[in-house]
């Protein structure tokens, strides 16, 4: 698989070292789907509050990793923020973003 990211460009994000750097974990579910589960430490944003949060985030001033359900909310919150020059990534569902942080 590393062939193909290198052939069409497609980068691979280090969330392990984001995360030794400070990074936040924002999960943009809505509070009951947050309830239900979540990654450990994760601050519950949900995806309509994003933009009436934007100051927070940046003044946070680390860089931030959102995940949803499956990454399609995320996606959108990242795009939002990183519109406003936010140091964001996109880290898709929470579940596979968890595994992902610890390495299961």
């Amino acid at each position: 698989m590393s062939i193909l990211k290198k052939i069409f460009g497609i980068k691979s994000t280090d969330y392990d070292q984001l995360m030794k750097d400070g990074g936040i974990v924002i999960d943009v579910r809505t509070p009951g789907e947050f309830n239900s589960g979540h990654i450990k430490g994760s601050i519950n944003i949900p995806l309509d509050k994003i933009k009436s949060k934007i100051k927070k985030i940046e003044n946070l001033k680390k860089p931030v990793i959102f995940c949803c359900a499956s990454g399609m909310r995320s996606g959108q919150a990242t795009s939002i923020t990183k519109s406003r020059g936010i140091d964001v990534y996109n880290g898709g569902g929470w579940s596979s973003l968890d595994r992902k942080l610890n390495n299961v």
